[in-house]
């Protein structure tokens, strides 16, 4: 006899992870891969202000404000 999904669950899964996990877990890795491979040094210009900071800074920085803004966006949908 096969099997029914129980009510409630959407979506699928490969081996008991759903899809959304092996899907955020790969965007993490992917992230951390190109963090990792952009180490050197560069310039940042806020207007008037120009910063120098690690590209692994800005780059980290960048992807905790995206998703931040990820979760803010989704919290105030509902």
């Amino acid at each position: 006899m096969a099997k029914t999904p129980q009510s409630g669950t959407s979506g699928g899964n490969i081996g008991g992870i759903s899809y959304r996990t092996i899907g955020i877990a790969v965007i993490v890795v992917l992230s951390v891969w190109f963090v990792l491979a952009n180490t050197g040094s560069v310039s940042i210009r806020f207007w008037i202000p120009t910063l120098a900071a690690p590209l692994w800074i800005v780059l980290v920085g960048t992807f905790a404000v995206g998703m931040l803004t990820g979760w803010w966006v989704r919290a105030n949908r509902r």
